[in-house]
């Protein structure tokens, strides 16, 4: 397995929170959220100028799936995300793969270790994304470190 930084996507209406990974891809730490642009994409291509500068080897993109494994309403937007971003990234030339790990219950855990850390509910807002990519990443991994290789489904482009 090739070392280098990994990022976690956590895709929502709204916004995208993202977190990245050091360069051994043992811990996931906060990056920023950024504001979803479907228009425009100035979140995506952010999203390109970071995987450049970080020199950036994985992205993972959350999955949302129900507790049974089935698709969500969220489901199709976040493989439309990663398929869009894995456009860019050929696009833009760089060696970097994208992969849609699960992330059922990434937010409700990212909340609950808020809350539990003394973040009041209604400071969880601006963070919230942030801390469930962290969620998505950290699973992310930790099920590298003990598969021996890159988890979830990869997305090509095109």
């Amino acid at each position: 397995m090739r070392a280098g930084v990994r990022l976690g996507i956590d895709v929502g209406d709204a916004r995208v929170g993202l977190a990245a990974s050091d360069p051994d891809a043992l811990i996931a730490t906060p990056v920023m959220t950024l504001r979803r642009d479907p228009n425009r994409a100035s979140d995506l291509s952010m999203l390109i100028t970071i995987i450049r500068d970080r020199g950036a080897r994985a992205v993972y993109v959350g999955l949302p799936l129900s507790l049974s494994g089935d698709d969500t309403p969220s489901t199709q937007k976040a493989r439309d995300y990663a398929a869009a971003l894995a456009e860019m990234i050929a696009t833009a030339q760089l060696e970097t793969s994208v992969h849609l790990v699960d992330e059922r219950l990434s937010t409700v855990s990212a909340a609950s270790k808020m809350r539990a850390s003394g973040v009041a509910s209604k400071d969880q807002r601006s963070r919230i994304d942030q801390a469930a990519a962290v969620e998505i990443l950290t699973h992310a991994l930790d099920m590298r470190q003990s598969w021996g290789r890159e988890p979830g489904t990869a997305v090509s482009a095109g």
